[in-house]
């Protein structure tokens, strides 16, 4: 009781209530405007975020997170383009809802699945806490080397058939990561006598550049769409919570694979709405209905999706380790206000921890009353043209790239990784694993110096029993994906010989009669292995 007193005597003050109203009113505009995701208003405010106390900056920060997903289902449902790219599954049901005139019933149900996987995710976690503080204090250096280890190979193997680019473009951020002075003997790594990389490579720099100018740069080279927009017609934005509870097997299974996917560094939303919705579609009545207005499908996808932001705060407050990018640059924060996420932060700050749950609840309360309120005027936030939209993100990008240091030279390298995110974004290719490898190359640099001071065989390392488990996730996983890739690529050469030999009428033929013989060759082969064992059966 004293903890929970303590974490509400910390959100009790005006300035968190102001974070709360921005950071979940903000999050939904921001979700609701195609091409403009939370990571993107997420690196534009990093900067005016580290004047804040920590739990100002952070509460902002997470009801941007975690709100633009409610937001980001509006044009998802209405007009067939998700406003985030976790959202592209609500499509799938949410706009032949739409279609056949339930765009009202459709926003109401994905409203209340997104508000019941973020509440479920936030309870399940405030249960879980006191576990958490337990365990924490088991992992050491070599522990959170491990870890650490596993999320860079969580986030290259997730990447399926991008994973040997995934894996380059993580080792580029770990040398990225690299430039500047060591921070043993602070001897110059990479600097080329060049005073202005004597400092490192800014995470908010390349951040900003990734993220946010790179996205600008889309915005400006595509062309206005002419959006027509939806009445709301087909029910009542209250009648979702009472069809939600007409499901509760698929909305519970659901957020409990959000919260486990959450959890895992490199998994994400994208994983937790894959194994939901299949889940959903293999156990229902009406299979047939998904992909063509199942609400049990949209159900699944809402859940999952809004069940992961609270979950994905455990690896970073328990171990320090972002799972994915915008936790990654949430860690910011805390290293600016010299907080340290890890084993100490549950030890010492839990009621920090509670009130940041705590701000969770309250977020997803005030999403909610918002979206029941405001839906019809946020309709209109769709038809926001993408060039002004452009112009603005360059604006405030540059603002706050200068803001950080007062150094010209961090806005010309923002621009850098603005053309190289621009240039990945067109080859469809990955920009996360650059940030998560500049994040978590430095965590498991200074904690394999830390660890090898009692290391003195390589079996050292895993001497313990939680460095032993993750030793031997990393090769469970490991094998998992080389298997993988050897599957693919057997199937790959049994497609490449099928469409050889099923080239011409006369192939299809042979492919034909060869399947029809070794079916009749079969049931011989059976017939006369029964005939031989009943006549030594009734030898005996």
């Amino acid at each position: 009781m004293d903890l929970l007193l303590s974490a509400i005597e910390i959100l009790m003050r005006w300035d968190v209530a102001l974070a709360l109203l921005v950071g979940s009113v903000g999050g939904v505009l921001i979700g609701a405007i195609p091409g403009v995701g939370p990571a993107v208003a997420i690196a534009i405010l990093l900067p005016a975020t580290f004047s804040m106390d920590p739990i100002v900056g952070l509460t902002v920060l997470l009801g941007i997170y975690g709100s633009s997903m409610y937001g980001g289902s509006i044009p998802a449902i209405l007009i067939n383009t998700p406003g985030t790219a976790v959202n592209a599954l609500t499509t799938y049901d949410g706009y032949p809802m739409t279609a056949r005139g339930e765009p009202r019933r459709a926003l109401s149900l994905a409203y209340s699945s997104s508000f019941f996987g973020g509440i479920f995710s936030v309870i399940c976690l405030i249960l879980f806490a006191p576990v958490l503080a337990r365990i924490a204090p088991m992992f050491g250096s070599r522990e959170i080397f491990l870890a650490a280890l596993l999320g860079i190979i969580l986030v290259v193997v997730a990447h399926r058939g991008q994973a040997l680019m995934a894996g380059a473009l993580a080792a580029f951020g770990i040398f990225l990561q690299t430039i500047g002075l060591e921070p043993v003997k602070y001897s110059q790594r990479y600097t080329f006598d060049q005073p202005f990389l004597q400092g490192g490579i800014n995470l908010i720099v390349v951040v900003l550049g990734l993220f946010a100018l790179s996205q600008a740069f889309v915005l400006l080279t595509s062309e206005d769409e002419k959006i027509r927009t939806t009445r709301l017609s087909g029910g009542s934005l209250f009648q979702g919570m009472r069809e939600l509870l007409r499901h509760p097997r698929i909305a519970s299974v659901s957020a409990g694979f959000g919260v486990i996917m959450g959890m895992i560094p490199g998994v994400g939303e994208f994983t937790a709405q894959f194994m939901s919705y299949t889940y959903a579609q293999r156990t229902s009545k009406r299979p047939e209905d998904f992909g063509r207005g199942s609400s049990e499908g949209l159900i699944a996808a809402e859940t999952a999706n809004n069940a992961v932001p609270a979950a994905a705060m455990v690896p970073l407050l328990a171990l320090g380790i972002p799972g994915e990018a915008l936790t990654a640059m949430m860690l910011s924060v805390f290293y600016v206000h010299n907080v340290v996420p890890g084993p100490g932060l549950f030890q010492n700050d839990m009621d920090f921890v509670v009130a940041l749950y705590i701000a969770l609840l309250i977020l997803n309360l005030l999403v909610l009353a918002f979206l029941l309120v405001a839906t019809k005027s946020l309709i209109q936030v769709v038809k926001i043209p993408n060039r002004f939209l452009g112009v603005c993100i360059l604006t405030l990008s540059f603002v706050g790239v200068y803001s950080l240091r007062n150094s010209a030279t961090d806005c010309v390298l923002a621009a850098v990784f603005g053309v190289l995110g621009y240039i990945l974004k067109r080859l469809s290719l990955p920009a996360v694993p650059i940030i998560l490898g500049m994040v978590l190359g430095g965590i498991m640099e200074v904690k394999l110096r830390a660890g090898m001071a009692r290391v003195k065989t390589p079996l050292d390392m895993i001497d313990r029993p939680v460095s032993f488990i993750l030793f031997l996730i990393i090769v469970l996983v490991l094998v998992i994906h080389v298997r993988r890739l050897w599957l693919d690529r057997r199937d790959l050469k049994e497609a490449e010989w099928l469409s050889n030999h099923r080239s011409t009428s006369f192939g299809r033929l042979l492919l034909r009669r060869k399947s029809s013989f070794l079916m009749e060759r079969g049931k011989l082969q059976r017939a006369r292995r029964l005939k031989w064992y009943r006549r030594l059966m009734d030898l005996f």
